[in-house]
């Protein structure tokens, strides 16, 4: 019986043991190649939420707050373990048993630091930089969805500036800045427009340029027209000075970040049975104003009593759920801009504490 069990045992190891060395090398790579996914697949769409969660928090006007994720480490634990026993029970003969098996533990650990202080005003109320909008501009964007998240003003026309702060009761200013966007949106369609850098006795500054071929077009001579700029011209140097005079410069007013969120939070659309808990912005005879006017072109969050079926993002809020349609590019579009926006505003500041670090599965 002993010599009978030693070959047993003698068997199943050179059996298993190639396993176990084949499976222990590859553990690392596949372990890389799953839990990588699956951690950016995670905190996207934490972030995505969390988002859009602050829009609708801005439109019932609660505090925003924000956890940014800091840094995010993995340790991975693999063990094996293997028994084996003999049972002789009466009249059965002799009955070998044997056992065995492995585990391997994962024991994440997330870091998130609060938004708040010094570095929620740097993030949040600083207001977006010449750098930034050119910046974007040469990523592909629309220069008409840039202008209206970015800007409530351009040469004094106003993009809804009451906007940028908590919903107005009054009904804002926008449509001349709309058709402005739109105009320069044609140029750009047409390969007409560019915005860049110019050198200029040592120093850069941000210019508008137009083609020499574009100057008779309809658009541009409603452009000039509307900016109250010197016509005729293939270059116009954008400048946040207010009072700058000169009719070959256009002014620009950006917003700040938070800005950009509260014009955007004017497109959630609250429940019926929230009316009350919400400012309904009305024309001056008293009927309510609908900001679907406003920015229904770049952005629409619906809201349903349940969950939706058909979201690229959603959040549950006082009862209710807002979202994104997912079929919706162009909301789609504004709120990646958004997203885009905010890690630049990131970028321009170091991390601070405090800091809350919580270890997850132990």
């Amino acid at each position: 019986m002993k010599y009978s069990l030693k070959v047993f045992f003698c068997r199943v190891s050179l059996y298993v043991l190639p396993f176990l060395a084949v499976g222990c090398g590859t553990l690392g790579p596949s372990a890389i190649k799953g839990e990588r996914i699956n951690y950016n697949s995670a905190i996207q769409r934490s972030n995505d939420e969390q988002l859009l969660l602050n829009l609708v928090r801005l439109k019932y006007r609660d505090t925003p707050f924000f956890m940014e994720v800091t840094s995010v480490s993995s340790q991975l634990t693999f063990s094996t373990s293997a028994e084996a026993n003999v049972t002789i029970p009466e009249k059965a003969g002799k009955i070998l048993g044997l056992g065995g098996g492995a585990a391997l533990t994962e024991k994440p650990t997330v870091t998130y630091t609060p938004l708040q202080g010094e570095k929620f005003i740097q993030h949040l109320l600083t207001p977006v930089q010449l750098d930034t909008i050119l910046l974007l501009y040469h990523s592909g964007w629309s220069v008409k969805r840039i202008l209206h998240l970015c800007l409530q003003r351009i040469n004094g026309i106003k993009n809804a500036p009451s906007a940028s702060g908590p919903t107005p009761a009054g009904v804002p200013i926008y449509k001349d800045f709309a058709h402005v966007a739109n105009l320069l949106r044609s140029l750009q369609s047409r390969d007409a427009l560019d915005i860049a850098y110019e050198e200029r006795e040592g120093s850069s500054r941000v210019v508008l340029r137009l083609d020499q071929e574009a100057l008779d077009w309809k658009e541009v001579r409603e452009l000039t027209n509307f900016l109250k700029i010197a016509p005729g011209k293939t270059s116009y140097v954008l400048t946040t000075d207010p009072l700058s005079k000169a009719l070959d410069q256009i002014i620009i007013e950006p917003r700040s970040l938070l800005g950009i969120m509260f014009y955007l939070s004017q497109s959630v659309e609250a429940p019926a049975r929230d009316q009350d808990k919400i400012t309904i912005t009305q024309h001056p005879s008293g009927e309510p104003f609908h900001w679907n006017q406003v920015t229904g072109e770049i952005l629409t969050i619906h809201s349903l009593p349940t969950s939706p079926e058909q979201a690229s993002v959603a959040v549950e809020y006082r009862g209710s759920w807002f979202y994104i349609n997912d079929s919706d590019l162009t909301s789609k579009s504004t709120f990646s801009l958004l997203s885009q926006l905010f890690a630049l505003q990131a970028g321009k500041i170091k991390s601070q504490s405090p800091i809350l670090t919580l270890p997850i599965g132990q």
